[in-house]
């Protein structure tokens, strides 16, 4: 079973908080409020996303790159962990 279906309910939470986040950008247009509100709002929604994608790519690495079989301890399972953190580091 694929991580995105494990994690259905999970993920769509996530992606309907982003719904909401943007939705609250477009109503700041529509509003007129100032460029640093919008800017702030769409800053939310970039920490958002960033925070889905790492997410995904977690749980994609775990699944599909690493042999469930593998020692936790092993050079293999220690560089996706590495590569695990870089990925969360870069997408703050």
């Amino acid at each position: 079973m694929s991580h995105t279906i494990r994690d259905k309910g999970k993920l769509l939470a996530r992606v309907r908080r982003l719904k909401g986040q943007v939705e609250a950008v477009e109503r700041a247009l529509e509003a007129e409020l100032g460029c640093a509100d919008v800017l702030q709002l769409t800053a939310a929604v970039r920490g958002a996303v960033n925070g889905l994608t790492a997410e995904l790519m977690e749980h994609h690495l775990r699944s599909h790159v690493l042999d469930p079989d593998e020692p936790a301890g092993s050079d293999r399972a220690r560089a996706a962990e590495e590569l695990i953190e870089v990925l969360r580091t870069y997408l703050r």
